[in-house]
């Protein structure tokens, strides 16, 4: 407060104003006219040294802010290593969700459904999600076909190079909420996305949309997952994608986001280890939204996402456009993944609408939802 008046101070003697601090007990700051010319011969020396002190201090500011800045690459500069045409892909889906990010900001909602504008159309906001990303992969000429969660079907995208499977929008269902929501990605090799398996993706991403947009990304020819924000602030790197984070470790810790709590009801395995956490007090942090709820192991770098069947829940998650390209991610950020005997990207995708239980984590999290859940209820595809 004291430098802060000292500065204003300054500010006003070198325009021709009196300024004194008021006595002890007030924060007020008096000010009246005076004549520059005496102000000169009795405070010079102190204006001076004042002068060079706030100047010196907005100096190191802008310097820090500046390196800081200059320190974090952009995404076209980090991802250069890439192979051109899976460069043009990623870049595709950037753009995608950065559209995807405005959209969702500005949409209209009800207690049904939340809209906004796609053209001349009124478009619910899923759709429009799943637009935007199929004309951004046909813009690019490096997809060859896509498949959306919400149309499960190979389309041709007329490219050629790599094959994109997506969720456009997961957890559309509670965005009138103002929920965090997000999109989920993965990349493969030529023109099939059936008779393969996760083992063969050439990247994964998943964007969050947040009170922050992100995106996390592992591709192949990089370690680790990599975090990128969109940067919002109207400054010079507006609009741009701007890396800020890497995740390399997941760590057993308590904190722990469960899906298909029902199951607990008829899971006997699901049951106990739901009371695990419990009994050992660990912290429950879901919002129904598998993006954020599984985005957070990376951030925190600990932690347990899971998702078990049971008679009465059958697995829902679909293996093409979520389980998989989530399981990459999460083992390329040093965590594990299981269908309750194996990791997920060993299940074989024969066809778009191949579905699977799911835990994701920390590799000794993930070792006791195998040992108690496991595959009890739940015959895993070979």
């Amino acid at each position: 407060m004291k430098a802060a008046c000292a500065c204003l101070a300054t500010a006003l003697l070198c325009s021709g104003v009196e300024a004194f601090v008021a006595p002890a007990g007030s924060r007020a700051l008096a000010i009246k006219s005076s004549p520059a010319s005496s102000l000169a011969q009795a405070g010079a020396r102190s204006v001076a040294s004042r002068q060079q002190s706030c100047a010196a201090g907005s100096a190191l500011r802008m310097s820090s802010t500046s390196q800081v800045d200059s320190a974090q690459p952009t995404l076209e500069e980090w991802i250069s290593f890439a192979e051109p045409k899976l460069q043009k892909t990623m870049i595709a889906m950037f753009a995608a969700c950065k559209e995807i990010a405005y959209k969702i900001r500005t949409a209209s909602c009800d207690k049904m459904a939340c809209f906004n504008e796609f053209g001349d159309e009124q478009l619910a906001i899923d759709v429009l999600a799943n637009n935007v990303i199929f004309e951004n992969l046909k813009a690019s000429g490096a997809c060859a076909t896509a498949s959306s969660e919400e149309t499960p079907v190979e389309d041709p995208m007329g490219g050629s190079g790599y094959s994109v499977a997506f969720d456009p929008l997961d957890g559309s269902s509670i965005i009138d909420t103002n929920f965090a929501v997000g999109t989920i990605f993965g990349v493969w090799p030529g023109d099939r996305l059936v008779g393969i398996t996760g083992r063969q993706l050439s990247a994964a991403g998943m964007a969050v949309y947040g009170p922050r947009t992100t995106m996390t990304v592992a591709i192949e020819g990089a370690e680790y997952a990599h975090e990128f924000l969109l940067v919002d602030d109207f400054s010079g790197r507006h609009g741009q994608w701007v890396k800020t984070n890497t995740f390399s470790t997941i760590e057993d810790g308590k904190l722990f986001a469960p899906g298909n709590l029902r199951g607990t009801q008829d899971n006997p395995g699901y049951n106990q280890l739901f009371n695990y956490y419990l009994d050992n007090k660990y912290q429950l942090r879901y919002t129904g939204g598998m993006v954020p709820d599984v985005n957070q192991l990376m951030v925190k770098g600990k932690g347990i996402f899971v998702n078990p069947a049971s008679p009465s829940a059958s697995a829902k998650l679909r293996v093409l456009y979520e389980v998989a390209p989530i399981g990459y991610l999460i083992e390329k950020a040093g965590g594990k993944s299981s269908d309750g005997e194996k990791s997920v990207l060993d299940i074989p995708i024969s066809t778009t609408e191949v579905r699977s239980q799911v835990a994701y984590g920390a590799v000794g999290e993930v070792d006791r939802f195998e040992e108690l859940v496991g595959t009890k209820m739940y015959t895993p595809l070979k």
